[in-house]
This record gives C-alpha cells, sequence and structure tokens, in this order.
C-alpha cells in the first residue's frame, strides 16, 4: 500500500523543518510539537528538564486533543508553508 498524498507532504515538512538551521519562533515551535505528537500519535510525557518547557508542551497538546491524525498533519503543513511563504 503506497503512502497517500497527505503522508508524503507531511514526511517533506517534517524534513524542512528538520533542516531549516534558524531557530524558530516559540509559539511556532509549540505549534509544531503538538501538532506533530498528534499527527504521530506519540502520545509520551514532554521530556525536558525544564518544568516550564514542559508545562508549556503540555499545554500545546491540549489544545490540538480534538484533531484527528489527518487533521493535525494538515495542520503541521500549513503552519510549515506559512512559515517559509513569509519568512524573509
Amino acid at each position: 500500500m503506497g503512502k497517500t498524498k497527505l503522508e508524503i507532504e507531511f514526511e517533506e515538512a517534517v524534513e524542512r523543518v528538520n533542516a531549516h538551521t534558524a531557530p524558530f519562533p516559540a509559539d511556532t515551535l509549540l505549534k509544531l510539537y503538538a501538532f506533530y505528537k498528534k499527527a504521530t500519535n506519540d502520545y509520551g510525557k514532554p521530556r525536558s528538564k525544564k518544568p516550564i518547557i514542559n508545562a508549556f508542551k503540555t499545554n500545546a497538546l491540549f489544545q490540538v486533543k480534538g484533531l484527528t491524525q489527518e487533521e493535525a498533519k494538515q495542520n503541521y503543513i500549513d503552519l510549515v508553508n506559512n512559515y517559509f511563504l513569509y519568512r524573509k
């Protein structure tokens, strides 16, 4: 069974983010984190050494809890595309 268009676009967006060397804004990072975790069904606890970071990550995950896996993938793709479209 081949990959769907959504799966291919999601993987390309993840590769694009991973290849980007400049720092992302904190709010964008949290959204990327939450959409990625939801899209990949990775429900492990945040593992930062800083409790405040874990709190922000937990809050971001809470905000996407109503999304389906497909919606999370599409939101991740859209966020990545918009970020790179409007960056200088």
